[in-house]
């Protein structure tokens, strides 16, 4: 396929890119400026220019995936998925939008499935809606879908960096505001590939995860993070209003956030496969140290 991608420079979106160039598809690349991100094709456009997406969107696509961050402004990415989705309607190309599973919220005892209700924190407290957004527009001939992944980790980046670097900043591991918080965790290659089988594959209005270790505890990722960043010590805890005023309350919040989220369903329905390192064994002794 020829695929539009929005994102593409970006953390996750670089390697999802790569993955669907090295399975045989062509990546067509939006970018607001006109320099190229290596081997990719380039198209114009700008989550904040309605006009632009849906111009980028042309006959010879056939299909978009957005991996982009939101913006954060509700109306303005609702009118991104809009203008996104127009040019597909009627033609069941496939359109995959990110989300995230911050939108489920604190699961509690319970693992949260893809049926599991909603109960966003508020950095993400809009985005349930722009979901029912995307797969609403299953029922006028998009084939649409949404994919929530977990915690990112993998080649040295995401969020697992962060606790590297509170390591070797202070001396030793780091949590914010509980050792008992629990983080689902997916390795970025191991997501771009789900990304390929979910627009080859996944059917109209269809939600998945993209969680291959349900629930890490966060205390054994810091330790990890030490391991990575030379030191040793025990596992501090980092108190909550002491980390909202450094890292602001909403993110401070997401870092606090406790989860067990299920990731079978790609599994069973989409054949996906993880094979990459686990999240503690890739940070203590793979690409972050």
């Amino acid at each position: 396929m020829r695929i539009l991608l929005i994102g593409a420079t970006g953390y996750l979106g670089s390697v999802v890119a790569e993955h669907l160039t090295d399975t045989g598809h062509e990546v067509v690349a939006l970018t607001r400026t006109p320099e190229s991100p290596g081997r990719y094709a380039v198209r114009g456009g700008d989550l904040r220019d309605p006009g632009s997406l849906t111009a980028a969107v042309t006959r010879d696509i056939d299909a978009v995936i957005n991996v982009a961050t939101p913006t954060g402004d509700a109306a303005v990415d609702a009118a991104a998925i809009d203008a996104l989705t127009a040019p597909l309607r009627g033609t069941d190309r496939p359109f995959v939008y990110t989300s995230g599973v911050w939108v489920l919220g604190a699961t509690g005892e319970a693992t949260a499935e893809e049926s599991s209700p909603t109960n966003p924190i508020p950095i993400v407290g809009y985005r349930p809606e722009i979901e029912r957004r995307v797969l609403a527009t299953a029922d006028h001939g998009v084939r649409a879908t949404v994919l929530r992944p977990g915690i990112i980790h993998g080649r040295g980046g995401g969020i697992p960096a962060l606790l590297v670097e509170w390591a070797r900043k202070q001396g030793a591991p780091r949590v914010v505001a509980d050792l008992n918080v629990r983080w689902p965790m997916v390795h970025i290659e191991d997501l771009a590939d789900l990304f390929g089988k979910v627009v080859k594959d996944a059917p109209a209005g269809s939600m998945w995860h993209g969680v291959s270790q349900p629930a890490v505890p966060v205390r054994e990722l810091a330790l990890a993070a030490a391991e990575a960043a030379g030191v040793h010590g025990e596992v501090q805890v980092w108190p909550l209003d002491q980390a909202r005023g450094e890292l602001g309350e909403p993110f401070a919040d997401a870092l606090a956030l406790d989860q067990s989220v299920d990731g079978r369903k790609a599994h069973d329905q989409l054949g996906w496969r993880p094979q990459q390192p686990d999240a503690v064994t890739d940070v203590s002794k793979g690409s972050y140290r």
